[in-house]
């Protein structure tokens, strides 16, 4: 694989840690959902962070797959609703819901742009298979 860019991210304390990137950029408390037994409060945790760099990178595969076929995605937005649960097995999974919100756009169109978005997106590569992922296209209502 040829490197396009590289980061180094630590946590120490786990899910009541610290989280800092090597060039000091990020630097985040986390804490453990009142959900989860934890305190909560204003802290991220690890399902909010990778719910936004999964919305982030996909809406980036959406950028792409709209400028191979000249369309414009217009004031788009993409929001990844991430869950914690157990298996049947009492094991931790995750599971995403992508909500691709593109406005004026038709029905086809959206469509195959999300699903090109979902074969093109790292994040979306790197859960397949391991992950339930759901795909929903939101238009705008006339």
């Amino acid at each position: 694989m040829k490197n396009l860019y590289k980061t180094a991210i630590t946590t120490k304390g786990g899910r009541d840690g610290r989280t800092t990137s090597d060039d000091g950029i990020l630097d985040i408390k986390q804490t453990v959902p009142k959900s989860m037994g934890g305190e909560g409060g204003k802290n991220t945790n690890p399902e909010q962070l990778f719910g936004a760099a999964y919305s982030a990178c996909f809406g980036a595969a959406l950028e792409a797959a709209a400028k191979d076929h000249n369309a414009d995605l217009g004031e788009y937005s993409v929001t990844a609703t991430v869950k914690l649960g157990k298996t049947e097995d009492d094991e931790l999974q995750l599971s995403v819901i992508l909500d691709a919100y593109i406005p004026g756009v038709d029905v086809e169109t959206g469509e195959q742009l999300v699903n090109e978005a979902h074969e093109i997106c790292p994040y979306s590569r790197a859960t397949r298979d391991n992950i339930d992922v759901t795909l929903n296209l939101l238009l705008e209502e006339d």
